[in-house]
């Protein structure tokens, strides 16, 4: 065993979004991967249920992707991302234009989904200056949105606990209502019946502001990390329509969505809705390196290249912004995405994955079964007064099990490696129904 597989201190790292003091007294370490995998500590075998975190797409330690960065590493490391480039940068933009809707033709590299939606935000905001429209600087967001954790995603997030700690946040930001009713669309599979007329509140928010005031909406197509909240039927054409008749921006963060999450390379394709911009993170890399990219439209590209050519364009951008070995990771996943037709197995496996999880109804505790391509949501009914705890102590009978699920709130996401085969569904689904029996 490695002789860092368990520190002897671990008070020095703060963990992100963590219960500190309850993972140290009973650390959870994983030391290696493999596809479907994860290998603890103690030897123990764990099936990843949630690609990591939503991001590892094409399973652990891909053979394509790991020979890719280290290639990369001792051929080019680090190459300045300001007024220089490097080939593969450039390789890594035009496949993703040609995996993108059509439409979206140039990319902007980022480190993070929270790096690209500030992107976003902030290509949308300078967009409308550069086009004379300055006073186009409100933003609108959703309430239960996730969106990251720097300042602007916040703002336009919608999670409590992410923004009550954080002063006024941007101001300007608005937010439509989420789409969450479990009275009228409980146990549904794929998209729900009942909520497209929840998109008419975007009629509302311009009217009390004014549409001449407003630069971008942003939404996740599925809301992911607030426990995978499906879009009804017709609602996020309606805010297409909504925002082109009043020269609003539309943002679709794909950040999880994207890369085959649907069995679609995006939320973008599965629903047959193009945005102005979209978001991207996890998947693009497959979850190794560290990367993001904010695909616009030519219409917003274009709006930028004016003026003098020896001019800084746009004053935005990371040290690491289509990094070498970002890049080089990038390229073979999308190689390995499509020589094994990943991003289409959400269609192919998606009816399986629905019947299994849906198997889970009138088990203790589960009052919401939803799901759509290969993510899913158990939602389960709070303990009294102490919301969260069943879910959280679901998680932890879960690893303890063999099985990693998220939780968030009193609810299971699940959004497994796209190179899930239908005994570990069976196996996953299985596991949590024996949790679930188990759980108070």
């Amino acid at each position: 065993m490695d002789a860092y597989a368990v520190p002897n201190n671990l008070s020095a790292f703060w963990m992100p979004f963590t219960a500190n003091r309850q993972f140290k007294k009973n650390p959870r370490m994983f030391v290696a991967a493999k596809d479907m995998h994860y290998t603890t500590a103690d030897g123990r075998q764990v099936l990843d249920g949630t690609a990591g975190l939503w991001c590892v797409n094409a399973g652990h330690c891909r053979p394509k992707i790991t020979e890719a960065i280290q290639r990369q590493a001792a051929e080019l490391d680090y190459a300045p991302a300001f007024q220089m480039g490097h080939p593969k940068a450039f390789e890594l933009a035009n496949r993703l234009v040609e995996l993108a809707p059509d439409g979206l033709d140039h990319v902007l590299f980022t480190n993070s989904g929270s790096e690209s939606v500030e992107t976003a935000l902030k290509v949308a905001l300078a967009y409308h200056r550069i086009k004379g429209d300055g006073s186009r600087f409100r933003l609108i967001g959703r309430e239960r949105g996730y969106h990251g954790v720097n300042f602007g995603g916040i703002s336009v997030g919608g999670i409590v606990s992410n923004r009550k700690m954080f002063g006024t946040l941007l101001t300007g930001v608005d937010h439509l209502p989420h789409t969450h009713d479990l009275a009228r669309n409980a146990f549904t599979r794929g998209e729900p019946e009942h909520g497209a007329e929840l998109a008419d509140e975007l009629e509302r928010i311009v009217t009390l502001h004014d549409p001449s005031t407003i630069a971008a909406v942003i939404v996740e197509p599925v809301a992911g990390s607030t426990g995978v909240l499906v879009p009804p039927k017709g609602y996020l054409q309606k805010l297409r329509d909504i925002t082109r008749k009043h020269g609003i921006l539309l943002i679709f963060d794909e950040v999880i969505t994207g890369f085959g999450r649907l069995g679609t390379p995006f939320a973008a394709d599965y629903f047959g809705i193009t945005p102005d911009i979209m978001v991207t993170a996890k998947g693009l890399t497959n979850g190794v390196i560290p990367m993001g990219a904010v695909l616009v439209s030519a219409d917003v590209h274009d709006a930028f290249m004016t003026g003098p050519e020896h001019l800084i364009e746009f004053f935005h951008g990371y040290t690491y912004s289509g990094n070498p070995i970002a890049s080089a990771a990038g390229i073979a996943t999308l190689e390995t995405y499509k020589e094994e037709g990943l991003l289409q197995r959400g269609t192919e496996l998606g009816p399986y994955w629905g019947d299994a999880l849906h198997s889970l109804k009138g088990e203790p505790h589960v009052i919401d079964v939803r799901n759509i391509g290969l993510v899913g949501a158990i939602e389960l009914e709070p303990i009294a007064g102490q919301p969260t705890k069943r879910a959280f102590s679901a998680f932890v009978k879960a690893y303890e099990a063999g099985y990693l699920i998220r939780t968030t709130g009193d609810i299971i996401a699940l959004s497994p490696p796209l190179i899930v085969e239908k005994h570990h569904i069976d196996e996953l689904v299985d596991g949590i129904r024996q949790v679930l029996r188990e759980v108070d």
